[in-house]
């Protein structure tokens, strides 16, 4: 099997990015600390064609090496937006047609496996903290709980594996707006 060079894979750039369509989702980051988490889901956005990121209390925004380290350049790709507070972004995409999925362990969520979409909708995601997860309040204001499954000892998976396997999932059930 031949391998692909860079050159190959025929990448679009930054600005054809920028104008392609994109699936109508939007990744709320709430208060992630770990800035290689942050430049991680920057560029499994930027893989995916994620509408937005917003990037809420205390999670950094670029400029950032660190989180330029992880992004590879998917930080000048994908448009974000940085607010102090996670439930203001909630609301205002909730008066903008938005459905919210906070993603988080708890009663009634929904199991990613059961998890059906309709592709003339507009959704959003919001992951947690890396050790306290998403805020009670967020969790309160979402529509929707997503939850993983696990079958192992651990009780969570990093934000940024998470955030990749949510974005997979919601990518393969909204892919239809590219045609």
């Amino acid at each position: 099997m031949h391998k692909y060079t860079v050159q190959e894979l025929n990448r679009i750039s930054a600005e054809e990015f920028q104008a392609a369509v994109k699936i109508p989702l939007v990744v709320i980051l709430d208060n992630v600390r770990s800035l290689y988490n942050v430049g991680s889901v920057f560029r499994t956005s930027d893989a995916y064609r994620v509408e937005k990121i917003f990037l809420c209390g205390l999670t950094s925004t670029p400029p950032n090496p660190e989180i330029h380290k992880t992004a590879l350049g998917a930080e000048f790709s994908v448009e974000w937006e940085s607010a102090k507070e996670t439930i203001d972004v909630v609301k205002s995409l909730q008066q903008q047609g938005y459905i919210v999925f906070a993603v988080e362990q708890v009663e009634n969520s929904v199991n990613l496996e059961d998890l059906k979409l309709d592709p003339t909708k507009k959704y959003a995601v919001v992951m947690g903290h890396e050790v306290n997860g998403v805020q009670q309040s967020v969790v309160d204001a979402a529509d929707f709980c997503l939850e993983l499954p696990q079958y192992g000892t651990k009780h969570s998976l990093n934000v940024s594996v998470t955030t990749g396997i949510v974005i997979w999932e919601f990518f393969k059930q909204l892919q239809s707006v590219f045609k």
